[in-house]
């Protein structure tokens, strides 16, 4: 079985960064009202600033699949032709269409010759389970060299004019004209970007390479409700409808495309079940996490960054502050992207040094599945 190495990583940010008080320009505001939500997600979340792919009218500037082919092209440049490359795959939560899949409308956008692709679905774990077939892939020397992106637009997905028929329908049958926290909660959290990585078998002469020791991915989707919906409702017992169980107009009144989430389930859940896992980890590697000298967790509020601390001195599990990273208060939370957008800009900042071990921790709280990745410094 070959070594894999993460060679070349790169990122691609749309636009200016967005400050907090200017976001309802870029997003519109619902009803035209101001959120009353937005200061308290905002307070707890600790984001100053995040890329959107969109202009202060609501008008798209990239589509998901131009952004990661941007990605892609940086890592590439200037001396790797994309058709050198083996294998494209490519994870997102927000593609731009149902079909056809969201790889192969990036391999469209690059123009590139006939190869293998695959697309990753899901939510924040997409841009892993994405990386984790790039890295099978070489490791059982089905290719040489490939290319993994992640990428997020979720700015046009949260933009105003998406509740405007919601809004229109609970006037009209409820006279209540705001939407739900569950669905305010998401618009100040998620942002856009991408971010690519060039998989070898073999490390890059002259440049720092990243060897990848193991990926490891768990569902605990057999003891926990959905958190994290789109395309459907939760019902009251916990079940999900999906969208073609309803009909026009109660699509219409739940905006059932949305994407959603249960912030309860996520406080009460993500922290703890990740800690589960990490011990599981812990155990299976015969890792001390002591030798750890990075750890890179996504999170998708500061909020979380407290629990975890805590969660992780409770359980004993020692790694101190000072090895942490989080770029989140000025990227924002970019889901599937944001472990790469972690990961690239530390490769580039020259802090690693070869030999050191890197700890990346994925949570997604879709219906809570994580990943945790190590890498050694070559």
């Amino acid at each position: 079985m070959s070594d894999v190495y993460i060679t070349r990583i790169e990122k691609y940010l749309p636009n200016e960064p967005v400050p907090n008080d200017e976001m309802e320009m870029y997003l519109g505001k619902i009803n035209g009202n101001d959120s009353k939500s937005r200061g308290l997600i905002l307070r707890n979340n600790r984001i100053k600033s995040r890329y959107y792919a969109l202009d202060k009218q609501g008008n798209i500037t990239h589509t998901n699949a131009q952004l990661s082919a941007l990605a892609v092209k940086k890592v590439l440049n200037p001396d790797i032709d994309i058709n050198e490359i083996d294998l494209l795959t490519a994870g997102t939560t927000s593609p731009d269409a149902l079909q056809p899949a969201h790889a192969l409308m990036v391999h469209g956008e690059l123009a590139a010759h006939p190869m293998e692709t695959m697309s990753a679905h899901g939510t924040c774990n997409a841009g892993m389970l994405s990386l984790k077939y790039a890295y099978m892939a070489i490791k059982s020397g089905e290719v040489n060299r490939a290319v993994s992106v992640a990428s997020e637009t979720m700015s046009s997905w949260m933009h105003a004019r998406n509740f405007q028929d919601e809004i229109d329908k609970r006037l009209e049958i409820e006279k209540n004209p705001f939407i739900a926290f569950e669905k305010d909660f998401l618009r100040w959290m998620l942002s856009d970007g991408a971010a690519a990585a060039l998989l070898c078998n073999k490390p890059e002469t002259g440049k720092l390479s990243l060897r990848i020791e193991w990926i490891d991915v768990k569902s605990w989707a057999g003891e926990l409700e959905t958190c994290m919906y789109a395309g459907s409702a939760k019902s009251g017992d916990g079940r999900l409808v999906g969208w073609r169980e309803m009909t026009n107009d109660q699509r219409a009144l739940e905006s059932v495309f949305s994407l959603k989430q249960d912030a309860k389930l996520l406080q009460k859940h993500v922290i703890a079940t990740g800690i589960k896992h990490l011990k599981l980890v812990l155990e299976k590697y015969r890792l001390d996490e002591r030798e750890v000298d990075w750890f890179l967790p996504h999170l998708s509020s500061m909020f979380f960054r407290d629990q975890a601390v805590k969660g992780f001195e409770e359980a004993n599990i020692r790694i101190p502050e000072e090895k942490w990273f989080m770029n989140l208060p000025y990227i924002g939370n970019v889901g599937a992207a944001s472990a790469l957008l972690m990961l690239e800009e530390m490769y580039h900042s020259g802090i690693f040094q070869p030999d050191q071990r890197i700890l990346v921790m994925v949570p997604e709280s879709a219906r809570f599945s994580y990943t945790y990745m190590l890498l050694t410094v070559v």
